[in-house]
């Protein structure tokens, strides 16, 4: 299937949310953004679905943050927009 030049209001949505959280945007924070602010009940699995097409599309890039400071505490994968 190709990919389309076009973003989806969805992909659209995903994107300002990571720009509103700006270091703090992971799938979860992501997704309780964009209920918060549409009143849209929001999957995980769509929320890093469309992450991963936003990738193949270059518009974002992820990195792994440190464990949070708790014992157990786990790493999140961070996104941010790359430069236009």
């Amino acid at each position: 299937m190709p990919q389309s030049e076009h973003l989806s209001d969805f992909e659209l949505f995903v994107m300002l949310a990571v720009a509103a959280l700006d270091d703090d945007a992971y799938g979860v924070s992501i997704a309780t953004r964009i209920n918060t602010r549409t009143g849209r009940d929001v999957s995980i699995g769509a929320v890093y679905a469309t992450l991963g097409r936003l990738a193949d599309k270059a518009f974002v890039s992820f990195r792994v943050s440190d464990p949070e400071p708790v014992r157990g505490g786990r790493a999140r994968k961070l996104v941010s927009l790359t430069p236009a």
